[in-house]
């Protein structure tokens, strides 16, 4: 509460989970957090998540998400969005002595520092993370100790005092609002209840909590507002009352709030904010370009038209992406706009959502997208799943270098569509074409929700197509029909396009259909049983494993709506079960490209 009350009203505060005191010292109607507890339709997720997992853009409280840490990168986001707009604000973030143990706790730190931005980090130091002492969780005595190692400053506080709390974070506000930097502040303090009531309190030691009861806030305020003349004893007991009938009127209100009512339209409904697509044909001014070029164009053209478009990546500046996609964009754009970045995906997802927040867009490409693992939670458990939670959108398009067939060994060639294509919320685009690579980049930048694009390596210098040279746009979640046939349907995508073409130059005997799904999600439905119904054989290829990949989604589909128009078992190609093996003789054995072959005369013979 000391914290809260210490920052302007317009600057934003990111609470952990039992930071009750934060969402009353923004003034927000106690009748609407107790609906949010009870998961009535009237809370700020309308059920759909507990206690205080909820942000609410209105009083500028972001909340957190069951696990510990992702929330200081986004703090870290909402920094910088304030620092780009010169606004002058502060930003407060939490963690505890426990989450202060994960990853995402130092990558943030080590973000905000190299960029100088405005967050105060709390540390909540209870010495207890859940029942594990602090001696099990790290060496250090002192949290102001770990500023050092990130070269930054930090200020310990008795956290158990209101008015040094207050005191110290109005100065470092005041502080970094006029000149930008982040301070680690700790506050020394004690849980007296069980890190929830299940667990109890049960593993402190003997005498413990009587030491810091001693030190109870509340009670040592009220005692300093007393012997200090400006609270007088009398009044205590009105405060008390009056506080006691503000909570019983406002759970009066909640009970009597309706629970939700399942409404499954609604519920798929939410997953985005909803979003009015608008087709931008291409011209007629066209010019061959590589899938790089196209690429490198569909930047260009989404920085010039959205100019609170943030670029962010390891190597993307003056060096132009291992790639060379963002090559001269520094000159052109600015560092401010095309920034690099440490080695933190998770920190750098974080902070493109905390721009989203303060209504920027945000473009990170992650090196490799075999690097997205550093990243995972923060994609699919914030990105993802933010606005059905809350309301809020993730404006965040990240790129993903893809695929094998550059024997790059098992942690630069892996192709991990899947593992997101699993996932509510998220977008993902993944064109063959130079063509389709710059219109749907481009869509992807119009969409305020979090879309993956993924664009494979190899194809990046090795094919060409004929590309607009001006701002166009294809819609996202649209196949196309590369190939017309009629003996059979090749459901594809990425390289596996051009794997079936080329297999049908080398076969003229086979009429067939080939559907690029250019979007995995959402997935054109229609666009594949169309085909199916028309051709009776289906053969689904893929460079990603067999098992657990796309084309068992794929295949049950077309069983379950097109099983009376099959004229034979639908197929599945893909590559072998095991990692992406380095040898090229190797690689090429795991890809599918030959049992492709085999597989597709046998389903034309059948």
């Amino acid at each position: 509460m000391g914290a809260a009350l210490a920052m302007d009203k317009e600057e934003f505060i990111l609470p952990m989970h039992r930071n009750l005191g934060v969402f009353t010292s923004r003034e927000i109607p106690l009748h609407k957090l107790f609906a949010q507890f009870q998961g009535k339709e009237s809370g700020f997720t309308k059920g759909r998540d507990r206690s205080f997992h909820f942000g609410t853009i209105d009083y500028k409280i972001v909340g957190m998400i069951s696990h510990l840490g992702p929330q200081m990168g986004i703090a870290d986001g909402i920094a910088l969005a304030h620092k780009l707009k010169k606004e002058n604000r502060a930003t407060l973030v939490f963690t505890g002595d426990g989450g202060a143990s994960e990853g995402d706790f130092h990558e943030a730190i080590n973000v905000a520092a190299v960029w100088d931005l405005p967050v105060i980090f709390a540390i909540e130091n209870n010495a207890w993370g859940l029942s594990t002492p602090s001696k099990e969780q790290f060496r250090c005595k002192q949290f102001i100790d770990k500023a050092i190692g990130y070269g930054i400053e930090a200020v310990q506080v008795e956290g158990n005092n209101i008015l040094e709390v207050y005191d110290a974070v109005q100065r470092i506000a005041e502080d970094i609002r006029k000149n930008p930097r982040p301070i680690l502040l700790e506050c020394v303090t004690f849980r007296m209840r069980g890190h929830e009531e299940a667990s109890g309190t049960k593993y402190y030691p003997q005498g413990l909590q009587d030491h810091w009861s001693a030190k109870d806030p509340v009670v040592n305020y009220e005692k300093w507002l007393i012997e200090n003349k400006i609270l007088k004893e009398e009044t205590v007991a009105e405060i008390r009352a009056g506080i006691k009938k503000e909570i019983e009127e406002g759970l009066e209100i909640a009970f009597a709030e309706p629970r939700p009512t399942p409404d499954t339209q609604r519920e798929l409904k939410d997953l985005f904010q909803p979003f009015q697509f608008s087709s931008i044909l291409p011209s007629e001014k066209k010019s061959e370009k590589r899938l790089i070029d196209a690429i490198h164009d569909g930047l260009r053209a989404a920085m010039i038209k959205h100019p609170n478009l943030i670029l962010m990546g390891q190597d993307i500046a003056e060096y132009g992406g291992v790639f060379k996609i963002t090559e001269g964009f520094v000159a052109e754009f600015g560092k401010d706009r095309v920034r690099n970045t440490p080695l933190c995906e998770s920190a750098i997802v974080g902070t493109a959502l905390g721009l989203s927040i303060c209504g920027m867009k945000a473009m990170m490409e992650m090196q490799f997208a075999d690097f997205v693992t550093e990243g995972f939670n923060q994609i699919i458990n914030n990105l993802a799943k933010i606005h059905w939670r809350w309301g809020q959108n993730a404006d965040v398009v990240i790129r993903m270098p893809t695929g094998a067939g550059v024997a790059a060994g098992p942690f630069h060639s892996q192709s991990n569509e899947a593992w997101f294509f699993h996932t509510p919320g998220l977008k993902v685009v993944y064109p063959s074409s130079p063509e389709d690579a710059k219109g749907l980049l481009l869509a992807a930048f119009e969409d305020p929700n979090p879309v993956l694009f993924f664009e494979h390596k190899a194809l990046y210098r090795s094919i060409t197509g004929n590309v607009s040279d001006d701002y166009y746009t294809i819609e996202i979640g649209k196949a196309k029909t590369v190939n017309a046939g009629n003996d059979i349907s090749i459901i594809t995508y990425g390289y596996g396009v051009h794997w079936a073409m080329e297999m049908l130059k080398k076969h003229p005997q086979i009429s067939a259909d080939v559907i690029d799904l250019r979007t995995l999600l959402p997935l054109d439905k229609d666009a594949i049983f169309s085909s199916v119904k028309k051709t009776g054989k289906v053969i689904v290829l893929h460079e990603d494993v067999l098992t657990g990949g796309i084309g068992g989604e794929i295949s049950a589909l077309i069983a379950e709506n097109c099983f009376e128009n099959l004229d034979a078992p639908v197929v599945r190609v893909a590559s072998l079960d095991t990692p992406v093996p380095f040898a090229a003789e190797l690689e090429n054995n795991f890809l599918p490209v030959s049992r492709f072959e085999e597989e597709l005369l046998k389903l034309f013979n059948y």
